[in-house]
């Protein structure tokens, strides 16, 4: 009988995908367990092929499947069909394929889950790699932390704990098939959770690692990100129809920003973090702005890593 079901999305990374599964297999935990594994790639199927030949040898039962659809949207939801699957199953934690668990990774989620009553929890994430000092602080590259308890909104679909109820609550599909290359499929999840009444908890010791490839160092991808992320925010905003005079402020938000930021810029040159952190804000802001006007950016076209 599985209890949790540990749900994995991968696209060509088999090496990544390894370190999880070596990992994930000295986690210390006696609840049994079920390790559903999503390979996006139907051509070349990689990571599909590296489960199949340890799945005799695996600590816990190990569940590949292909999802042929290519886009992360469209991954996690055949992870959560699958899972769902496990009527036995009450959790289902998420993992991306460039993350690894650390040995207290499950127990702290259930314990987390237990003081709170949290319907979706997340753990933090450290990752490991060299990075600029300029970069302190930016998405993808700084470790994402909080302190344990009660949340108002989680981070991303990175080292998740969700209950089933929780899952079973929306209506198939749970991630948006219009953020498939895109991102932010994760954050318009969690905005429906919110608008269904679910409560969200942070567990600061349920620790994933992540590894920072060297194409993430540069300040050109970190300039991308941001753009990528201010288009996805947009659009979840304006998926919504939200009231006039919240978009009216939300607009001039954006407007302020894009014209007080390249000013912050100037004056900040002689502080590389703070300088780049200007350059941040343009680019993200630049990011919504393009939503606005239709234009949407696949962040998820390319891969980084192995």
């Amino acid at each position: 009988m599985v209890e949790i079901v540990v749900a994995i999305p991968t696209f060509r990374r088999p090496r990544s995908l390894k370190r999880l599964l070596d990992a994930l297999a000295t986690v210390e935990i006696e609840a049994p367990i079920a390790v559903v594994v999503a390979d996006n790639d139907a051509e070349r199927h990689e990571g599909f092929d590296l489960c199949e030949s340890l799945r005799a040898s695996y600590r816990f039962a190990l569940d590949p499947i292909i999802a042929p659809e290519r886009g992360i949207a469209q991954v996690r939801n055949a992870l959560v069909a699958r899972a769902l699957m496990y009527k036995t199953a009450r959790f289902v934690a998420m993992l991306d394929d460039d993350e690894w668990p650390s040995p207290q990774w499950l127990a702290r989620f259930f314990a987390v889950q237990r003081e709170t009553g949290a319907d979706a929890l997340q753990g933090s994430i450290l990752f490991e790699g060299a990075h600029a000092d300029w970069s302190r602080g930016f998405d993808g590259l700084s470790p994402i932390r909080r302190p344990t308890g009660r949340v108002t909104a989680l981070e991303g679909a990175g080292n998740l704990f969700l209950t089933r109820e929780c899952l079973e609550s929306l209506p198939a599909p749970w991630f948006d098939p219009a953020f498939a290359l895109s991102g932010g499929e994760d954050r318009d999840f969690f905005e429906r959770l919110a608008e269904a009444g679910k409560r969200f908890a942070w567990a600061d010791e349920a620790v994933a690692y992540g590894a920072i490839p060297a194409e993430r160092t540069s300040l050109r991808w970190t300039l991308g990100r941001a753009y990528a992320i201010g288009n996805a925010e947009m659009r979840i905003f304006l998926k919504r129809r939200r009231a006039l005079g919240r978009s009216l402020q939300v607009y001039a938000k954006i407007a302020g920003a894009l014209l007080l930021s390249p000013l912050m810029l100037v004056i900040l040159m002689a502080h590389p973090n703070r300088a780049a952190d200007a350059l941040r804000r343009i680019f993200r802001n630049a990011g919504k702005l393009a939503a606005l006007f239709g234009w949407h950016h696949n962040e998820y076209a390319a891969t980084h890593g192995e």
